[in-house]
C-alpha cells in the first residue's frame, strides 16, 4: 500500500514523502496514529499544498532549533550518583534524567530527542547529542560524579587530621636535635 507520510518516521521517510509499506503496517500503525494517509490522487494534490506549508514550517522550526542549540551547547549538566569501586554507578543516568535537568534549567527538550545509546553507568564526563531538528544537533556536556558518603567524609577528615598532626612533629624534631647538640 502506498501512503503519504504526515510526520517523519524513523527508518521509513520524512514528512510529505510517498512510500510503499505493508498493508498491515499502514492499517494498524501509521493510519490510526495519523502519521500517514492513503496515497490517492486527491490526497496527493493536498500533499503538494502541505509540502509548501511544511517547507515554511520546517525553516522556522530549524531557526528555533538553532537558537536552542546555541543555548544548550555551553551547558554542563552535573549528576551525583552512588557508585562502587572503579567508578561504576549503582544506578544510571538516563535520557529522562537529562531532560528533567534541562527542564530545571529552563530548557524544555523531549527525552526522545536525547540520543543516548545506553544509560550512563560510570563516573566521568560525557558529550550527549540532542537532535533538535533533522538538520540540527546540539551537544551537551554531562558530568557524572560519585556521591560522597558519611564514611568517606569521616575518612577524609581523619586523613587530614593525621597529616596536620604529623607536620608539626617533624618541625619540632630538628629543633629538639639542635637543642641537644648545643
Amino acid at each position: 500500500m502506498e501512503v503519504i507520510l504526515k510526520e517523519d518516521v524513523a527508518d521509513l521517510g520524512f514528512r510529505g514523502e510517498v512510500v510503499k509499506v505493508a498493508d498491515g503496517y499502514a492499517r494498524n500503525f501509521l493510519l490510526p496514529r495519523k502519521m500517514a494517509m492513503q496515497a490517492t490522487a486527491a490526497n496527493k494534490a493536498i500533499i503538494d499544498q502541505m509540502k509548501a506549508a511544511a517547507a515554511k514550517r520546517s525553516a522556522s522550526e530549524k531557526a528555533v532549533a538553532e537558537a536552542l542549540s546555541a543555548q544548550l551547547e555551553p551547558l554542563v549538566l552535573s549528576f551525583t550518583r552512588k557508585s562502587g569501586e572503579g567508578g561504576h554507578l549503582f544506578g544510571s543516568v538516563t535520557s529522562a534524567d537529562i531532560a528533567a535537568e534541562l527542564a530545571a534549567q529552563g530548557h524544555e527538550v523531549d527525552r526522545r530527542k536525547i540520543q543516548l545509546g545506553d544509560p550512563l553507568k560510570s563516573v566521568g564526563e560525557f558529550k550527549v547529542a540532542i537532535r533538535l531538528h533533522r538538520e540540527v544537533t546540539a551537544r551537551v556536556t554531562v558530568k557524572v560524579q560519585a556521591e560522597v558518603t558519611e564514611e568517606d567524609k569521616v575518612a577524609a577528615a581523619n586523613a587530614a587530621a593525621s597529616e596536620s598532626a604529623a607536620e608539626p612533629e617533624t618541625a619540632d624534631e630538628p629543633a629538639a636535635e639542635e637543642a641537644t647538640t648545643e
